[in-house]
């Protein structure tokens, strides 16, 4: 009798930290207090169900059944609760499962040629072990594995198949014709299939690592590329003041000798000119000094490729998103440039324009391009660039476009290129605070 409530007790605690583990790991889409209860009560009723069984079938044969019982249903409704979709769900549900599965197959074991089959040892190991992977889950697997979840774009399906392939391998080789404990023969296969997982998943988060890693080092790179042509900017527009005031000079004597001389309309003509001179070295395209850097940056080096360059900002002098729209803006135009580069002289132009449109603020970049390039609406082109540091432009902008809460869309026919960004201006604090606080920790 105290052997069945033991093996009993140990399920049930096994059962409500799967949950637990899950829930540290997953991004929820509803509130955290929402997500708490909504958790308790369908899994609080799917245990239930489940222990009705066992009390009716028993163990072995609940054991064959649990996949269809337990597993799936839970699937279904943690996918409900769960923000993320795809291989980034498969694989937090599969890890959560697999993991716990691996402790309830290694304390089964070590009950059954340990502790004589009398579940004492079971129900002891069962309660340190759950308690312990949870604080290991939390103390040094959430943070890193949540930033993987924001950070690393590819290669979940490849993980999430892994763990979904350990978790039927572990189903199979413990239950399957019988529980392994009646299969002395098959033990060395479990205890191999547990050892492999075991590597298995440390080479897989290490592997994750490191392309966080990568990640990291690429929007780096990235960030310092904008910086130095924010920079560069800000000294091409000091060379222009430094010319300026040298002619200055010139253009002082050559009004007074017209004016002495009382050719006041030749003067007025010659200040004219002198104006329009001014306004195009200045280059002053709108009221922010970090944007406008970026403008004048990009427009030598389309004059310089003799392109036709056209504006269209209206922003003014509000406090701006800097960063982040420099990151876009950048990013857009030196794609438009590398494109203009590869067109004759009179088939260059690009198109710049910024408005405002209810919340959003919308950036448009219309470039021309190759006539055969065609990219479908919602896709990214692959760089034709070589090396290794081309191909994350557009890429970057969504990412930037994302975190201020907007959405980003390119594509190219009939040799125009467009590229569209919409962010939302409530989400602006929310991001300069996030730039400072990476700006502090650099």
């Amino acid at each position: 009798m105290l052997n069945e409530v033991l093996k009993h007790a140990s399920v049930a605690w096994a059962m409500i930290h799967v949950v637990f583990l899950f829930i540290m790991l997953f991004r929820p889409r509803y509130s955290k207090k929402m997500s708490i209860l909504m958790a308790g009560t369908g899994m609080g009723i799917l245990m239930v169900l489940n222990f009705a069984g066992l009390a009716l079938l028993g163990f072995e044969t609940m054991g064959k059944l649990f996949l269809l019982t337990c597993t799936v249903p839970s699937f279904l409704f943690l996918y409900i609760l769960s923000k993320d979709r795809k291989f980034r769900f498969l694989l937090t549900f599969c890890l959560a499962d697999t993991t716990s599965f691996w402790v309830m197959v290694v304390t089964n074991l070590l009950d059954y040629y340990v502790g004589g089959g009398k579940s004492v040892l079971l129900f002891i190991s069962r309660l340190l072990a759950f308690p312990l992977l949870e604080y290991f889950a939390y103390r040094y697997l959430r943070k890193p594995y949540l930033e993987l979840q924001d950070e690393v774009k590819r290669g979940w399906g490849i993980f999430a198949g892994t763990t979904m392939l350990y978790y039927l391998l572990l189903g199979i080789v413990s239950q399957y014709p019988t529980n392994i404990v009646n299969r002395p023969d098959d033990v060395l296969v479990c205890v191999l299939i547990l050892v492999l997982m075991f590597f298995t998943y440390g080479t897989m988060f290490y592997a994750l690592y490191r392309q966080q890693q990568l990640h990291r080092k690429q929007q780096s790179e990235l960030r310092l590329q904008e910086q130095k042509n924010l920079l560069e900017a800000k000294l091409e527009n000091q060379q222009s003041i430094r010319r300026m005031k040298h002619d200055m000079k010139g253009y002082t004597v050559m009004l007074s000798g017209l004016l002495a001389a009382g050719k006041t309309e030749e003067a007025l003509d010659y200040l004219e000119q002198v104006k329009t001179k001014m306004d195009s070295l200045l280059g002053q395209f709108c009221a922010n000094p970090y944007i406008n850097g970026i403008f004048a940056h990009y427009a030598q080096k389309f004059q310089e490729l003799g392109a036709e360059c056209k504006t269209d900002v209206l922003i003014g002098g509000e406090d701006l998103p800097y960063m982040a729209l420099c990151q876009i803006l950048s990013n857009g135009l030196e794609n438009a440039y590398y494109a203009l580069k590869e067109l004759d002289g009179q088939e260059r132009e690009v198109l710049v324009q910024m408005r405002y449109k209810k919340e959003y603020l919308t950036i448009r970049i219309q470039n021309s391009c190759q006539k055969d390039l065609l990219v479908e609406k919602g896709t990214i082109p692959a760089s034709k660039k070589p090396g290794p540091d081309h191909g994350f432009g557009l890429i970057t902008i969504r990412e930037a476009a994302n975190e201020l809460g907007g959405d980003m869309m390119c594509y190219a026919k009939e040799g125009r290129f467009v590229l569209e960004v919409m962010v939302r201006m409530s989400e602006w604090g929310k991001l300069e605070k996030r730039y400072e606080g990476c700006q502090s920790e650099q």
